[in-house]
């Protein structure tokens, strides 16, 4: 089966590049944040002057849900080009939730599109920190091996709240989200454009995500050096059948810890 690895020898990395969701975090959807996201959106609507009657509150959370699907088949769709952009929070809210509300309605929630974003990766999940985590960044300061973060991201902001909440944003280098730069994995770009800023080639540094559809293919057409699947929910759940071998799999940070000091011994303290 896909799940096996390649069985590569992982040479020490000059960086470790870190998926958000799924890696440094597990997730879980909080009910009712539908309800809460649409009464929030009724009220703009309202604040605005529009009556608009066919548009209730539940009608709203309707309309977030039918977005919601059409998202997640859109994201399914672009792990497929060599080179996906990222949607862009205008088109979510305008497109894929408002698409047939009238015009004004639509006018309201496209020029609040960016804080309707972030206030829904807020409302819809909690984020807990995944056990092993905070050692593994410790083993690499003190092998002197940045980390950076590349995740996809419909609002990036949302992350680094988190991050700020738990003070952990110092612990990393280099921030990519998606929604930031314009492109999403399997965009070997993603990948690239942190390599760029820690000044090391692809080839020196190891990457983890969660998905074979967006992080392994990102980095194997990155050219990456470790290419590391951690499982979280979903890992399993392929869109469609990809017939890829990341070079080692790990099923939480306990388990990339201890390949990170595998390869890093006698460099790691």
């Amino acid at each position: 089966m896909m799940s096996k690895s390649s069985g590569r020898k992982l040479a020490p990395p000059r960086a470790l590049l870190l998926d958000f969701g799924g890696v440094i975090v597990s997730t879980a959807h909080l009910p009712g944040w539908q309800a809460r996201l649409a009464g929030h959106v009724r009220g703009l609507l309202d604040k605005a002057g529009m009556a608009a009657p066919e548009l209730s509150a539940e009608q709203i959370a309707d309309d977030i849900k039918a977005g919601g699907v059409a998202d997640s088949h859109w994201k399914n769709a672009m792990s497929r080009p060599l080179a996906p952009r990222e949607l862009r929070h205008e088109e979510f809210w305008g497109d894929f939730v408002a698409g047939d509300w009238p015009q004004q309605a639509r006018d309201v929630v496209v020029a609040e599109a960016y804080d309707l974003c972030c206030k829904m990766g807020n409302w819809k999940s909690e984020r807990i920190l995944r056990s092993g985590m905070l050692d593994l960044l410790d083993a690499a300061d003190a092998a002197g091996v940045p980390v950076g973060i590349v995740s996809n991201a419909l609002c990036g902001k949302v992350h680094v709240d988190f991050l700020d909440a738990h003070g952990l944003t110092a612990r990393f280098a280099t921030v990519v989200h998606s929604d930031e730069v314009k492109v999403r994995k399997p965009n070997p770009e993603m990948i690239w454009l942190a390599t760029r800023a820690l000044g090391i080639e692809p080839s020196e540094a190891w990457y983890v995500g969660d998905n074979f559809d967006r992080d392994v293919l990102c980095g194997k057409r990155a050219g990456i050096g470790g290419n590391i699947l951690m499982e979280d929910k979903g890992t399993y759940d392929l869109p469609y059948e990809l017939k890829l071998k990341p070079d080692a799999i790990v099923a939480d940070p306990v388990g990339l810890l201890g390949l990170f000091r595998e390869a890093t011994r006698g460099i790691a303290a």
